[in-house]
């Protein structure tokens, strides 16, 4: 067979949209083809997949190999399409059996050894195979990220040889058992350490109660950035859709940590921070400190100090709850429902 098809999911913001990554191989001098709006990490897999098909003890087919991830217009970027492109190659060569290609999806940076390194966005990816009723295959350092969705089909894979091993009938992959749910950590800091400050300490109340911005206003020293750490720790916990959705986030950014599981998150970016920092942006559209901080709290030390434009950049996500991304035609919306906390001196 010359023709091979794997499933993939490439990332837009929180959603994970499905990729096909079909692989060709024909006749002619050996060259190595890759199409469909890859970026440069995208496009050096080739370099990746050949040097940990030949380490795994594979053959890599001396032809002309075309690669294509359909759909063209959707961006791809990251190194995640490494597994499913040395798949198809192996599949289409013969290497291993296609027809069990189907019942999965893949996700992985392959190194030059073969082995699996994780990827951001497991989680998103999980949310979505887990919807089409596929099974997961993915590094093993995602396993317990990509649990978090509750689909049932996760396969964690240490590298190449293991993965094909499971398509060949040889060795199956054990389904991954998710972790028991913690409740959520304590936070690092607790309103009941604060002595004195009444008035304070009942205006922080009162906001968490109420979901209200709040404004800290004194001169340096008095405690205003000490009692705004302190708010997430007021807050109800999460819910667990309100807990995936702030894990999305974290993971598409590439910063989840499973140990703080149902935290509620609490950003402080300086006051030198752009509006693309906040808003988010870039390339390929990633959250900034708006998303990072869903369903948690917005400090915003030394207001005035913060640019125009940056301030301004406020108004929509606190209207709407929701932050829109556009780069020509590359569009991104991420979910922004935060409690701003503000300070300022006289």
């Amino acid at each position: 067979m010359s023709l091979a098809l794997v499933r993939s999911r490439a990332l837009v913001g929180l959603a994970a949209p499905e990729v096909t990554v079909e692989v060709h191989l024909a006749n002619g001098l050996p060259a190595f083809t890759l199409v469909g709006l890859a970026d440069t990490e995208v496009r050096e897999a080739r370099d990746r997949v050949r040097a940990a098909i030949v380490t795994s003890q594979f053959e890599f087919p001396q032809r002309r190999i075309t690669v294509n991830l359909a759909p063209a217009d959707l961006p791809k970027e990251g190194g995640r399409f490494d597994l499913p492109i040395a798949l198809g190659i192996l599949a289409a060569s013969g290497q291993i059996d296609a027809a069990a290609l189907a019942r999965h999806e893949f996700v992985g940076e392959l190194s030059l050894n073969g082995m699996l390194r994780p990827v951001r966005g497991a989680l998103a990816v999980a949310l979505e195979t887990a919807r089409e009723g596929r099974s997961l295959v993915l590094p093993a350092a995602n396993a317990d990220e990509a649990a978090l969705a509750g689909a049932a089909g996760i396969l964690p894979a240490a590298g190449l040889l293991d993965v094909c091993a499971h398509l060949n009938g040889q060795t199956a992959l054990p389904l991954h058992v998710p972790p028991p749910v913690r409740a959520a950590p304590p936070p690092d800091a607790d309103l009941a350490e604060v002595k004195g400050q009444l008035q304070a300490r009942r205006a922080l109340e009162v906001a968490a109660a109420g979901q209200h911005a709040l404004l800290l206003f004194g001169p340096p020293g008095t405690g205003k950035s000490m009692l705004a750490r302190r708010l997430p720790g007021l807050l109800p916990r999460m819910e667990r859709d309100e807990a995936i959705e702030s894990a999305a986030i974290q993971s598409i950014e590439g910063g989840f940590d499973a140990t703080q599981w149902g935290r509620r998150p609490y950003r402080a970016p300086h006051h030198s921070a752009s509006a693309p920092a906040l808003v988010g942006g870039g390339a390929i559209p990633r959250p900034g400190e708006i998303s990072l901080a869903h369903h948690g709290v917005l400090f915003l030390d030394e207001l005035p100090e913060f640019d125009r434009r940056v301030l301004e950049a406020l108004r929509e996500p606190l209207e709407t709850g929701v932050v829109t991304v556009s780069r020509a035609r590359r569009r991104a919306e991420f979910p922004a429902r935060f409690q701003l906390v503000a300070a300022m001196n006289p």
